[in-house]
C-alpha cells in the first residue's frame, strides 16, 4: 500500500520519499530497483535481534529525525501501529506540517498502553488525523479513544488489472511448478501465517473437502510464525499431499491467476489487500463474516460467506463452489466489477491528495 500511494503521488510530479524501519523480507534491493523514488532502509529494527535492537532503534530514530529535517517535508504519512508511535513523535519534532497516522486493523499482541498512545498523539494534535480504511477499523478506532472527528475513512484501493494481469501461459507453467493437473482446480490463501488469518481453520477444513472432491490442490502463500506449526497440522490430519505452503511471494498476480477460488478464513480483518486483488482477477472467494470484509462480499452475490472459526461451513461452503463451474464465474463477475468500479489506487489517492491538501489550507 506504501508503495503503490507513493508511486501515484509521484506520477503526479509531487516529490516523494518512502521510508521503512524495518525490511522484515529484505525486498528493499528490489523495491528500490522498481521504483523511481528514493526508497530509504532505515534499519532501525531487526528480525530475532533480541536487545541488540534497543541499541539499533536509537540510530534508527536519530536517522528518521535527520531524514525529515534534511528533506523538508510538507506530509508525513505513517501506515503501520509502531510507525505512527515512533514517526509522528519524530515529524512534530522536525516541525513537519501535516502529520498523518493510518489504521489498518487491530495488530496482533499489540500492547494496549501503545494503542492508547497512538489514540493520545491524535486527539492532542501531535498527528492531525487518523486515517482507517474501513467503518469497522473505524469503530475500532472509536473504541481505542480516537476523537471521532479527527477520523477519516480512505478505504484500500489496488492497481488497475491491466498492470498485473500474467500471460495465460505463466499462469499454467505456475500451476505445473506446484504440482496441480490440468484436471485439478486450485484453492488459493494469501496471508501472513498468525493467527488472525485462521488459516488453522482452513487446515480443518481441507479433509472434509478432499473426502467429497479428491482433485483438488491448496495453496497457502505467505509467512509467519505459525508456519512450522500448520505444516505439522497438515501432516497429522493426512492431508499434507493436498496442501502447498509457498512462503512469501512476489508472483501472486499469477498465482491468482492460476487459481479457481480464493479462501480467506481471517478471524479479523481491516480491508484486506489480498480479497481485493483476488476479486480483481475474477476469482470467487469464500470469506468469514469478519467486519471489514463484510463491507466489500454479500453472500451469493459475490462470494460466499460462512461463520468465524467453523471448518465445517468453511468445507461445506468450498465444496459448494467448487462443484458449479458456473457458480464461480457469477460470483467472480460480481467480485470484479465491485472493485474496478470503487476500490482503485486512483480513487484512494485522490482521497488522500484532497486530506492533505485541506490540512495544508487549514495551517496556512
Amino acid at each position: 500500500m506504501l508503495l503503490d500511494q507513493a508511486q501515484w503521488f509521484h506520477q503526479q510530479g509531487y516529490p516523494v520519499v518512502a521510508a521503512f524501519f524495518h525490511d522484515r523480507e529484505g525486498l528493499h534491493t528490489q523495491w528500490q530497483a522498481q521504483a523511481a523514488f528514493p526508497i530509504v532502509n532505515l534499519r532501525a529494527w531487526h528480525t530475532g535481534g533480541g536487545m541488540g535492537n534497543i541499541f539499533g532503534l536509537l540510530p534508527g530514530l536519530w536517522r528518521v529525525w535527520r531524514l525529515m529535517r534534511r528533506e523538508r517535508f510538507t506530509v508525513v504519512e505513517c501506515f503501520t501501529q509502531h510507525a505512527n508511535i515512533l514517526g509522528i513523535p519524530l515529524a512534530w519534532l522536525a516541525r513537519v506540517p501535516v502529520r498523518i497516522v493510518s489504521h489498518h486493523s487491530r495488530l496482533e499482541n499489540f500492547p494496549e498502553f501503545l494503542t492508547r498512545f497512538q489514540s493520545w498523539l491524535v486527539n492532542h494534535g501531535w498527528a492531525q488525523r487518523m486515517v482507517v480504511v474501513s467503518k469497522r477499523v473505524q469503530a475500532i478506532a472509536l473504541e481505542e479513544g480516537v476523537r471521532p472527528e479527527l477520523i477519516v475513512v480512505i478505504r484500500n484501493g489496488i492497481q488497475p488489472v491491466s498492470r498485473l494481469a500474467p500471460e495465460h501461459q505463466a499462469s499454467q507453467r505456475l500451476a505445473e511448478e506446484l504440482g496441480v493437473k490440468p484436471e485439478e482446480l486450485l484453492i488459493l490463501n494469501v496471508g501472513r501465517l498468525r493467527e488472525q488469518k485462521g488459516q488453522s481453520y482452513l487446515l480443518d477444513a481441507i479433509p472434509l473437502v478432499v473426502k467429497n472432491l479428491p482433485g483438488v490442490v491448496f495453496a497457502i502463500a505467505g509467512d509467519g510464525p505459525l508456519r512450522s506449526d500448520l505444516e505439522e497440522k497438515a501432516r497429522k490430519l493426512g492431508i499434507d499431499h493436498a496442501v502447498r505452503f509457498l512462503g512469501n511471494r512476489t508472483d501472486i498476480p499469477q498465482l491468482l491467476a492460476a487459481a479457481d477460488v480464493f479462501v480467506l478464513p481471517s478471524l479479523w480483518e481491516g480491508l484486506p489487500i489480498a480479497l481485493l486483488e483476488a476479486m480483481q482477477a475474477g476469482l470467487p472467494s469464500v470469506v468469514t463474516n469478519v467486519e471489514g470484509v463484510e463491507e466489500i462480499i454479500t453472500d451469493q452475490q459475490n462470494g460466499l460467506v460462512v461463520p468465524v472459526a467453523d471448518p465445517l461451513a468453511l468445507a461445506d461452503a468450498l465444496v459448494t463452489v467448487l462443484r458449479d463451474s458456473e457458480l464461480r464465474a457469477r460470483l467472480g463477475r460480481s467480485a470484479k466489477q465491485l472493485v474496478e468500479a470503487e476500490y482503485t489506487v486512483d480513487q484512494m489517492c485522490m482521497q488522500y491528495e484532497a486530506l492533505f491538501l485541506s490540512l495544508m489550507d487549514a495551517g496556512s
